[in-house]
């Protein structure tokens, strides 16, 4: 059998998380033995931390696959695929470690089970280092949905580091095959909108000064668009733990959504948190591409199990999208080029991913 498993290095490149995410994902769809090493050689804890081991264990049950070397710390596994089953499966990662991060483990699996699945994801809702699941739900979706498939995201309950805490239910039926995207038009932002929040023991006051911080940054570089970020309280029956964050999302006229978004932490000031996102927003749009440095990364792997040429255009190509594609070339048929754009505007550091997909086709349906 280990003559046949592909070996994969995971302390290349980006050396993250990121790298055992594409792997077991398209290991459990193309049916292929894996063999992880130096799993996030680069990190200052190497190895396996609960939401990877969690996001593992849940590709794990949903293919009835066999995992070896699955224990915190471990810098090593292999996993051994089965089919891919359906039905409702639960990861948690018992931290504040991310469910959006469990999401794009377990998503492109779902995709091509033999019937829908219901997964109960449980963690941080609002962490560190991951998109939050407002990113999620406002632009990741939207945006992802073009592939041709659709899903529902519950946010039953929103948790925050360092408790978690949270849980997200998502609701997935399968597809026979996913359609190619072309996102390479950025047209003109027509409208920009967001919700800064708090939860747990912060006033709301928080949020209004996170708003307004954010609109004044924006309206010194957009003057005459109306800016509508709405301050909420997440309710205390559905946040569990004190937490605070922003997020601020521009929708174009061919229906681009680029984000900025920020978190709250103890001893950092809110305008600051509100400003943060506002620049990370605006940075976005000055590349002018039609993603945003969150969504270039996530977009690969359903790229790369298209039918047909994918075309996205986007700003300079993040380490996190450059390993996405190492890897995915690596591990499936498809073949990416990436070029920078020739553009009306030669100061804009624009760059088109294509991708000839690999056109999988679910065996099940």
């Amino acid at each position: 059998m280990d003559g046949d498993r592909v070996e994969i290095d995971g302390g290349i490149m980006e050396g993250g998380g990121q790298i055992l995410r594409v792997s077991t994902a398209l290991s459990c769809l193309l049916g292929l033995p894996l063999r992880v090493r130096r799993i996030r050689a680069g990190r200052s804890q190497p190895g396996l931390r609960p939401q990877h081991l969690s996001g593992l264990e849940m590709v794990r049950d949903l293919c009835d696959g066999k995992l070896n070397g699955g224990e915190i710390g471990s810098t090593e596994i292999t996993f051994t695929p089965g089919k891919i089953k359906g039905g409702t499966h639960i990861a948690d990662t018992k931290t504040a470690g991310s469910v959006c991060l469990l999401m794009q483990v377990a998503m492109p699996c779902v995709l091509f089970a033999a019937s829908p699945s219901e997964l109960h994801l449980k963690g941080g809702t609002n962490a560190e280092m991951a998109p939050q699941i407002d990113y999620t739900v406002m632009v990741f979706k939207p945006i992802v949905e073009k592939f041709n498939f659709t899903f529902n995201c519950d946010i039953k309950r929103r948790g925050y580091y360092p408790q978690g805490g949270g849980e997200v239910v998502l609701q997935m039926s399968p597809v026979k095959e996913l359609s190619p995207i072309n996102l390479t038009e950025r047209g003109t932002v027509t409208k920009i909108y967001g919700r800064a929040f708090v939860a747990g023991a912060l006033p709301i006051k928080l949020a209004k000064d996170m708003s307004a911080a954010a609109v004044r940054c924006i309206r010194r570089e957009i003057r005459d668009l109306y800016i509508n970020i709405q301050p909420v309280r997440e309710p205390d029956d559905q946040a569990v733990g004190t937490g605070s964050g922003i997020i601020v999302v521009a929708e174009t006229s061919t229906g681009c959504l680029l984000a900025g978004s920020s978190l709250g932490k103890r001893g950092k000031n809110a305008d600051k948190v509100g400003i943060e996102a506002a620049e990370m927003l605006l940075q976005n749009l000055k590349h002018g591409g039609t993603v945003d440095d969150s969504l270039q990364d996530q977009l690969i792997i359903f790229m790369a199990l298209a039918k047909g040429v994918s075309r996205v255009k986007s700003g300079p190509i993040t380490l996190h999208t450059q390993t996405a594609i190492h890897f995915a070339e690596q591990l499936t048929k498809a073949k990416f080029t990436v070029t920078k754009s020739e553009e009306e505007n030669p100061g804009n550091d624009t760059y088109i991913i294509e991708c000839q997909g690999m056109g999988m086709i679910n065996p099940n349906l």
